[in-house]
């Protein structure tokens, strides 16, 4: 019933931006949590970052605080990822997320609940 669409992934060099979208239908991304998740060549999931309760709560991965911003649109029922000063280390897929109950996990977190998850959206970063 959740579906989750994302968009905006590229190649860019070292240094540059990106933001990346994610639509969601059958489900209000205001009510509970929305979360970026990568996936890099032999590298286990971390989460990235994730804002709640309609924005009023934010969380991310310590490698990218101060780089990268999570926000919504609760008009739209989109959420995004800007992404700045981009290093070779972020390339990876990275997904899309609906879920709740935010908690630590290693040096990043995970979501206690799923509802859907999207496709994914390939970033890479080279320098």
């Amino acid at each position: 019933q959740v579906q989750l669409v994302e968009s905006g992934g590229g190649s860019v060099q070292a240094g540059g931006s990106l933001r990346l979208s994610c639509a969601a239908s059958g489900y209000t991304i205001s009510s509970a949590c929305m979360g970026w998740f990568r996936q890099a060549p032999g590298k286990e999931r971390e989460g990235v970052a994730a804002v709640c309760t309609g924005g009023g709560r934010t969380y991310y991965e310590n490698s990218v605080k101060g780089r990268f911003t999570i926000s919504q649109d609760n008009d739209k029922n989109t959420v995004y990822l800007q992404m700045n000063s981009l290093k070779p280390e972020d390339t990876a897929m990275y997904y899309c997320a609906a879920g709740s109950g935010p908690r630590p996990y290693g040096i990043s977190w995970v979501f206690d609940a799923y509802y859907a998850w999207g496709q994914g959206t390939l970033v890479t970063v080279s320098s």
